[in-house]
């Protein structure tokens, strides 16, 4: 029988002890780390390219990318089909997928409202942030001579219904829902014309084959600044607004009452069922992208309203809002 050599039996098992331990503070430190991407995520627009959800997103994604705020990239991708159905399909079909993300507008409670077929409940949907409030103005191209509010209602009630064109994004969306708001206050009719993004709108009017619209600040800011449209009034509370789109009359201060306000939520949501930890890496990206000079630069020169919103407060806003698109929807004839 051979001799046990007991020193090198210590050195064995110091080593295992050590590579074992090793093994267990890996494992441990794994299960403790917080969860991150593996792989690019999805940032669904639910809108067509160049409108005020388009131009939001890739900016968001800019500064994610310029301070390398996320290990993996978030990629745009346009879903703006069916007034954004084509989006909230999507995201319905992908319950637990942690690498998608969407970037939200007020279709958001208009479409499954117009569209019950879908069988979206966007209550399901995981919050992540609000991000801002986005407004609205009415704009007209400036060659029209057009200046100022009640020049506009002349215009319109001159031209009638079938001649008075008003390009806006989708049928039952913000811009519809705003055009009807219009033609509730003024008595006049128009010629509704749909597009898939508030950017195509912007530039049918530059081109003149429409006549007015109601486009975001974002969507007309860089005409308004080569004078080639004007803004007529803004849909939003005396005060709401700074810099230069402060500059411009409210209808309240016009004198046309203070039930001439809308906003668009500018949101980001996640599908149904993803893990608290993954919730928790978005809003907690999105915060630092909310809180750099950039997003807050961002919301002064394209005349949004500040509004950080999460969890379960977000949810409820939401729900708020979807039943108070409920009503205007079935005043304007788009539900029953």
């Amino acid at each position: 029988m051979k001799s046990i050599n007991v020193g090198k039996l210590a050195l064995i098992g110091a080593a295992f002890g050590l590579a074992f331990g090793g093994a267990v503070t890996a494992i441990s430190g794994d299960a403790n780390a917080q969860w991150q991407p593996r792989k690019p995520v999805e940032f669904v627009i639910m809108a067509g390219q160049g409108g005020g959800a388009d131009r939001l997103a890739r900016f968001i994604q800019s500064i994610i990318e310029k301070h390398k705020m996320s290990p993996k990239p978030l990629v745009p991708i346009n879903k703006g089909g069916g007034s954004g159905a084509e989006a909230l399909s999507y995201l319905k079909s992908k319950p637990g997928d942690p690498h998608i993300i969407m970037a939200t507008l007020n279709s958001l409670y208009t479409t499954p409202l117009r569209q019950p077929g879908l069988g979206v409940d966007i209550a399901t949907f995981t919050p992540i942030a609000r991000m801002a409030e986005d407004t609205f103005q009415l704009w007209v191209h400036s060659d029209t001579g057009i200046k100022t509010v009640d020049e506009y209602v002349k215009a319109v009630k001159k031209a009638g219904a079938r001649n008075w064109k008003m390009g806006g994004t989708g049928k039952g969306q913000e811009d519809s829902l705003v055009t009807a708001m219009l033609e509730k206050k003024f008595g006049f009719k128009v010629t509704y014309i749909p597009y898939k993004g508030g950017g195509k709108v912007a530039k049918e009017l530059i081109g003149k084959h429409i006549d007015s619209t109601v486009n975001n600040p974002s969507e007309q800011a860089g005409f308004w600044d080569a004078g080639k449209s004007r803004p007529l009034a803004s849909f939003t509370p005396k005060g709401k607004l700074k810099g230069k789109f402060g500059g411009i009359p409210t209808f309240e201060e016009l004198g046309y009452g203070s039930d001439m306000v809308y906003y668009m939520q500018r949101s980001v949501v996640a599908p149904a069922n993803i893990g608290k930890d993954v919730q928790k890496f978005y809003v907690d990206l999105f915060q630092k992208v909310y809180q750099s000079a950039e997003w807050q630069g961002y919301l002064s020169k394209k005349g949004l309203i500040p509004g950080w919103l999460t969890g379960q407060a977000l949810t409820d806003y939401f729900i708020a809002e979807r039943a108070a698109h409920k009503k205007l929807l079935k005043a304007s004839g788009e539900i029953k």
